[in-house]
């Protein structure tokens, strides 16, 4: 018999470690998106973690801006940056305070909710690419900027919170190169997944865009 996911929420102090420790550790956690629509749970299968100033690929490399202040906040909060005039992605602040570290969240399973995430992602063939990439599950759990500093590990029930699940054993752990990421950054491989996981999301190297002339 197949025990059911451990529904209690994360701490603070799960959060409170390296950011290439708690990254692979999300691995097979609930995320819980609540909101007047209705309540939506995903099985988080695929992350990539940004070390902020020890990495060049990190939006907090250069310092803290009016953009990316939640992630030098305290951890266990929700940083979400608006991309490519398109997406919004959403990030779990790790480390002290002061550190600006976080884990982006690139994919996963939507576990409950399915109904309400498909009416978001019209888009998608299949249950299994509804959060298939980060800005596809931050469309799916409808995260804006206006989620920007949720407090994920707040006593009172908030729009987002992290429950313990199950965790995904060590061997089924994958990691390799970052999506996308170029230069000095694209060396790191904090990018970790379930192995043969169908909801885990293709990887793209970097390709620079041409300028239109």
């Amino acid at each position: 018999m197949i025990a059911a996911p451990d529904r209690t929420p994360l701490t603070r102090e799960f959060f409170d470690r390296p950011v290439v420790e708690v990254a692979p550790d999300l691995l097979g956690r609930i995320l819980v998106r609540t909101s007047p629509d209705g309540p939506i749970e995903l099985r988080l299968t695929e992350v990539e973690a940004y070390d902020g100033p020890n990495d060049p690929g990190s939006h907090a490399y250069r310092g803290r801006t009016p953009r990316n202040g939640v992630m030098f906040g305290p951890p266990g909060h929700v940083y979400v940056y608006f991309t490519y005039g398109m997406w919004h992605c959403m990030n779990l602040v790790c480390g002290p305070e002061g550190t600006a570290s976080g884990v982006l969240l690139r994919a996963g399973e939507i576990t409950e909710g399915a109904e309400l995430a498909r009416k978001r992602r019209l888009s998608a063939r299949n249950d299994k690419e509804l959060a298939k990439g980060p800005a596809r599950l931050a469309t799916a759990l409808d995260v804006d900027r206006t989620l920007d500093g949720a407090d994920a590990c707040a006593p009172d029930e908030g729009p987002l919170t992290l429950l313990t699940g199950t965790p995904v054993r060590p061997d089924q752990v994958r990691s390799g190169p970052r999506t996308g990421v170029a230069g000095g950054g694209g060396v790191h491989p904090w990018r970790f997944w379930v192995a043969n996981d169908p909801t885990v999301s293709p990887y793209r190297a970097h390709t620079p865009r041409r300028r239109s002339t």
